[in-house]
């Protein structure tokens, strides 16, 4: 899962980050202006946010997220342990709320419990669009007993449009999510991983889901739309 760090201490960032590892891939901004432009790019499972930070503040940040309409789940990570700072984190959007200092076992029980509620499921390990299964737990896909051989740049990139599935996700936040924003290649690859999916689910008749917007990027189709 990817994982958003806003948060201006470079130092307790990267133990954020580190803390996180075994669960999320994370992304760092160091301060609310930047943390807003990653976090619209709609990439992000989970968003971990402080409440002082230069720029924009993290009330400033959540409440700009949520009249754009980004519904990322946030999680307030701050020493501000008022009553009137939980309220307005609250009140602005926020998820949960924690305080500094923080059990490492708890911060990582709040944010995949956050994560579960935001898409509905009360067990996050397989994802399944009618008779295609990917658990995402082995990385192993399934269309009902055959299993699909996809390397894990492929399975990335099933598990991202499957999971998005209705709406257009340009190469740059396909790029961005699968393969990282300091990847050393460039967003022509995309390309070139949806055309070996596409070969690999022809033989299922899945391939006629991936919807391609010329010059924008892909959309898995919901049932009944019609392939372009």
């Amino acid at each position: 899962m990817q994982l958003l760090i806003i948060e201006d201490d470079y130092e307790l960032a990267e133990t954020l980050r580190e803390t996180t590892s075994s669960r999320f891939e994370s992304t760092i901004a160091y301060d609310g202006e930047e943390g807003l432009f990653l976090a619209e790019q709609h990439i992000h499972d989970v968003i971990l946010l402080d409440l002082m930070l230069p720029l924009l503040n993290g009330y400033e940040v959540l409440k700009a997220l949520r009249d754009r309409n980004v519904h990322t789940p946030v999680l307030i990570l701050t020493a501000k342990d008022g009553i009137d700072d939980k309220l307005r984190g609250f009140h602005v959007g926020a998820d949960d709320y924690l305080v500094k200092p923080f059990y490492r076992e708890e911060l990582l029980v709040r944010l995949e419990a956050i994560v579960r509620r935001s898409v509905g499921m009360t067990s996050p390990e397989t994802l399944t669009f009618r008779d295609l299964h990917l658990n995402l737990q082995t990385k192993v896909v399934q269309v009902n007993e055959t299993i699909l051989n996809l390397n894990g740049k492929q399975f990335d990139l099933l598990e991202y449009l499957l999971g998005n599935q209705g709406a257009i996700l340009t190469k740059e936040q396909i790029f961005d999510r699968v393969w990282g924003f300091d990847s050393e290649t460039s967003t022509t690859v995309v390309e070139v991983y949806v055309s070996h999916l596409r070969k690999n689910l022809k033989p299922f008749g899945y391939d006629r889901f991936i919807k391609t917007f010329r010059g924008l990027g892909y959309m898995w189709t919901n049932p009944g739309e019609a392939h372009v």
